[in-house]
């Protein structure tokens, strides 16, 4: 019988890892490219379309990914999974590179093929309002993605409807919280376009809040719904 190609070749986690970097550099491609092209044609998109771009990526890629890898793209959503015991702590590594390797693949593409505006697409807090706001809303949209991502998980799926759920989440952070924290939810999405750039200034709000808000929802979970 004749091998039906390389995917059938790739080990369990070799095939985690590409599902993981290919979901992070779409998922990149789209949250950052929209607000690359909004601000190149001097907001003829708009904030709809900034908030709605990433939320079809991550719909997709969870209905494409979901099975292989459980569609974290994500560093903050990962941490999340380790403490409820969805993610082994050997496979962390693995997921971590993939997410971020994914993610400076997904910034290099952007700032190549889209544009360089705006950072290319980086996050930025609107320090009008007081740190501890910004921090606390950073939070919070992180914490209420890792709710519906656990509610997806408990509930093996939703039935059907998981990704377009987890999607919603995101495009509802961004539009109605990103004025005020930038309502990034992933540190991969916001660490590439830093990097490559070199705008570094507002990292320690994404390198941080998002893990707050993943780890304090996944340690709820894991004391009130976790099978013990």
């Amino acid at each position: 019988m004749q091998d039906s190609g390389i995917t059938s070749r790739l080990s369990l986690n070799q095939k985690r890892f590409f599902a993981e970097m290919l979901g992070t550099f779409v998922i990149v491609v789209f949250a950052t490219g929209s607000v690359v092209l909004d601000a190149k044609y001097v907001g003829t998109f708009g904030l709809w379309f900034v908030a709605l771009a990433p939320a079809v990526a991550v719909a997709l890629m969870v209905y494409a990914f979901g099975k292989i890898s459980m569609a974290h793209f994500n560093p903050s959503v990962t941490i999340g999974f380790l403490v409820t015991k969805h993610l082994e702590k050997k496979l962390l590594g693995l997921y971590f590179a993939a997410e971020i390797i994914g993610a400076l693949l997904g910034s290099l593409f952007v700032r190549y093929v889209i544009g360089t505006q705006a950072n290319l697409g980086a996050n930025a807090p609107d320090y009008h309002f007081s740190i501890p706001l910004i921090v606390g809303i950073e939070v919070l949209v992180t914490a209420l993605l890792m709710a519906v991502i656990l509610t997806v998980i408990h509930t093996k799926g939703l039935h059907g409807f998981g990704g377009i759920v987890i999607g919603a989440m995101i495009g509802l952070d961004i539009f109605f919280f990103a004025f005020i924290s930038g309502a990034s939810m992933n540190p991969a999405r916001s660490l590439a376009p830093a990097m490559i750039t070199g705008y570094v200034n507002d990292l320690w709000l994404y390198l941080t809040a998002p893990f707050i808000g993943s780890t304090t929802v996944a340690m709820i979970y894991k004391i009130k719904f976790a099978k013990r």
